[in-house]
């Protein structure tokens, strides 16, 4: 059986992951991806295929994907060869800034393009299909299939359900569009852009339903008895959610930690921490002594991620990957955005969260937290009410906020 793969948004991720791993996998015959800036569409489409960057230990490496179909859904006659490329497809993912982006554009938006598309899969057209949500949100999948079911049909909605299964995704693949890029490949020739991802590609999914007797048998299609993913090096998962707060508590938390001291270092890039040990010492001790033994006694038994050993082994790779020279990932990418980092559930703060929760001290993210601050130059005086005004409408317990607060900025 010939297989579709269709993309929606082109960035880094999407090219870099999803439509590279489609196409190294030799499962899909096509592959489609849904794009609104017409210049990106013009360049790849011309050149049929698009190259990508691959940071790995020790070197960079360029691979080009094609062929490739890319449409702009706003261009005439394209709305409907992606509806269409939406029914063939047996694998799609959305990789766009947000899930905010699933209804913007009215009747091109992501979500009246998949229920246009769906709806024609739930009457028996095309194979069951898999929807990857890329978007850094724990309910991605759920705003997703909400959106698209507030847009079909409420006599389609059964079908739909039986032959569609949206799911999420963990993704702790680093990628951008890095500055840098004199010595790297454009993305398509002549086009003054380009993708570097690092070679990293164990992405974590929620687990595909089959069905297995019952009332799950009523509500899936057979063919999902028989239905296997092309995009194999996926690794399913009965739960996410412990998987999702070691990326959030864990992986981003240190990451951003690297980020701000680096910047209150003085570095440009991430990479530059090799030059201090003791910094990266505390970012893998932070990871697993702060957040990591608070994950490790809320998820025992769980998974042997979730043992001091297993922990500590994933920061400590997190830590090589980060300061890996062939990824460039650049200080400014890494801290951007520290007012959202600095959220109550967020980050930096959850992390701190977590370790007090089990009685622990997390001053490595409270030293973090505030080289957080110092990026955004508030004066002193003021950094208490700043945080306070910031976590009140999430915890309105002042005492809590209080005990967090005096962490960052002990008396």
């Amino acid at each position: 059986m010939s297989r579709t793969f269709v993309g929606f948004g082109f960035g880094a991720i999407q090219a870099g992951l999803f439509l590279t791993e489609a196409f190294r996998s030799h499962q899909f015959e096509r592959l489609v991806v849904v794009e609104i800036v017409p210049e990106v569409v013009n360049a790849v489409a011309q050149a049929n295929a698009f190259t990508i960057n691959i940071g790995f230990a020790d070197h960079i490496e360029s691979l080009t994907v094609g062929p490739v179909e890319i449409y702009r859904p706003q261009a005439p006659s394209a709305r409907q060869l992606i509806v269409d490329a939406i029914v063939e497809a047996s694998e799609m993912a959305t990789a766009v800034p947000s899930v905010d982006h699933y209804t913007t554009g009215g009747a091109d938006a992501i979500a009246a393009l998949l229920a246009e598309g769906l709806v024609r899969k739930a009457a028996g057209e095309g194979p069951v299909a898999v929807i990857y949500t890329a978007e850094n949100n724990t309910r991605a999948a759920e705003i997703l299939e909400d959106a698209v079911l507030a847009l079909a049909p409420g006599a389609a909605h059964a079908g739909i359900l039986r032959r569609v299964q949206f799911l999420d995704t963990i993704i702790g693949k680093m990628s951008g569009a890095p500055a840098e890029s004199a010595d790297l490949a454009p993305i398509a020739p002549g086009f003054n852009r380009t993708f570097l991802v690092e070679s990293f590609n164990r992405i974590l999914i929620t687990q595909v339903q089959r069905p297995a007797g019952g009332a799950m048998s009523a509500s899936l299609d057979p063919a999902w008895d028989t239905f296997a993913r092309g995009l194999e090096t996926f690794v399913e998962k009965p739960d996410l959610a412990p998987f999702a707060d070691a990326k959030l508590y864990g992986h981003n938390a240190g990451h951003a930690l690297a980020g701000y001291l680096a910047h209150s270092l003085g570095f440009v890039r991430i990479d530059q921490l090799t030059a201090r040990p003791d910094i990266l010492t505390l970012v893998t001790d932070a990871m697993s002594n702060e957040s990591g033994a608070a994950l490790c006694h809320r998820y025992a038994g769980v998974d042997p991620l979730f043992t001091p050993a297993g922990f500590h082994a994933y920061a400590a790779d997190l830590v090589t990957r980060m300061v890996n020279p062939y990824v460039r990932d650049t200080v400014a990418r890494v801290g951007r955005d520290p007012v959202r980092k600095l959220g109550w559930q967020d980050r930096l703060i959850g992390a701190m969260r977590v370790s007090l929760d089990v009685g622990g001290e997390p001053w490595r993210y409270a030293l973090g937290a505030a080289a957080a601050i110092d990026w955004l130059e508030i004066p002193g005086a003021e950094t208490a009410d700043f945080l306070n005004q910031l976590w009140l409408p999430e915890e309105p317990d002042a005492e809590r906020r209080n005990q967090v607060s005096s962490l960052i900025f002990p008396a």
